[in-house]
């Protein structure tokens, strides 16, 4: 079974047999060479500065427009309990395919360890995702790089996706008002960097249209700072730099930003220098508590916070909405809460 490329990274080609495929019949917006695998920390050629690596055009898009970012799932064998849930893990999945997003963003960590074992089994808890054609796009977490040489690592996630196959960063035009980026944390992202390039180039060249882009990415450029053993997952420099340069586009930007990390597995929302930032770390890994702190948006003593984010584009707004398991100790949970909400106002 194929995938048709303006139907970006539907995972039917993910779940069926071998992923070797001819180029898809539907090329990106501006062609690219055919890829090979990258060095590790650059990807392989794609369109010309600025322009989508992937765009999936306005006809046939729902209106309203409903996006779900999420990550930290950690599929893996499900005798294995205390790395992750895998009771919550399938809920999450089959509750995603009840909201028919538009499209999914995942913030990293999808697999436990990046061997082959653990893909096995996230394509067959994901098979639902298939059967609806869901569009997938992923950002590629530490886990991926857990229990294997990095090129392999990168071998197996490129057989996963393949048509991301020479690329760690890319970029999905949905639509003309709604572009995503995903990026790769366990490269560099400071300035001069190949993937920071690459970034500065794709907001400088934004389409006038444009009025929300969609950061997905593991480690967190904002998150609530803990102590003590629970400080290593705290924001790094590299991740900093991204919010630095965020705060600095932003305001005179025609679009709003909205960035939605992971890597904490526990729900966080901040407003920095007009920009959103979320932690979407809900997926199904063991949460992980975090003291709150006054800037965070979300101060719910709630936990543990298995969830996913629905996102519904409307003409002058986004409203955002945290959707929670609360039975997710039950054999078969089904119930939910939206635990948080949000807007984001578009401008003219």
């Amino acid at each position: 079974m194929r995938i048709e490329l303006h139907r970006a990274l539907i995972l039917s080609m993910a779940f069926c047999g071998p992923l070797h495929a001819a180029p898809p019949p539907v090329p990106p917006a501006s062609p690219a060479p055919s890829a090979s695998p990258a060095p590790p920390a650059s990807p392989a050629p794609v369109a010309p500065p600025g322009s989508a690596t992937f765009t999936v055009p306005d006809a046939g898009l729902p209106d309203p427009l409903v996006l779900v970012a999420y990550g930290d799932m950690r599929f893996t064998d499900t005798a294995e309990t205390r790395a992750t849930n895998p009771v919550a893990r399938r809920a999450l999945v089959a509750k995603i395919v009840s909201e028919n997003p538009a499209a999914l963003f995942i913030d990293g960590d999808i697999p436990w360890h990046g061997v082959d074992a653990d893909y096995a089994v996230f394509r067959a808890e994901t098979g639902l995702w298939r059967e609806r054609q869901l569009r997938v796009y992923p950002a590629l977490g530490n886990h991926e790089f857990s229990a294997c040489l990095e090129s392999a690592c990168l071998e197996r996630w490129w057989e996963t996706f393949p048509e991301l196959r020479g690329r760690r960063w890319y970029s999905v035009a949905i639509g003309t008002k709604f572009v995503g980026l995903a990026l790769d944390t366990d490269a560099s992202l400071l300035p001069g960097s190949a993937q920071r390039d690459w970034l500065e180039g794709q907001i400088a060249g934004l389409g006038p249209q444009v009025r929300l882009v969609l950061l997905v990415m593991h480690h967190p450029p904002v998150a609530d700072l803990q102590t003590g053993r629970l400080a290593d997952h705290n924001p790094r420099p590299n991740e900093i730099a991204l919010a630095e340069y965020l705060g600095k586009v932003a305001p005179t930007s025609a679009a709003r930003f909205l960035v939605s990390a992971g890597h904490i597995h526990n729900y966080e929302r901040f407003d920095q220098d007009g920009v959103v930032y979320l932690v979407s770390g809900g997926g199904g890994a063991a949460p992980s508590e975090v003291v709150r702190t006054p800037s965070d948006r979300f101060q719910s003593a709630d936990f543990p916070n298995y969830h996913y984010v629905r996102l519904e584009l409307h003409g002058d707004r986004v409203s955002g909405e945290m959707i929670r398991l609360v039975d997710y100790g039950a054999a078969d949970p089904r119930q939910w809460q939206i635990r948080d909400r949000f807007q984001i106002t578009l401008r003219p």
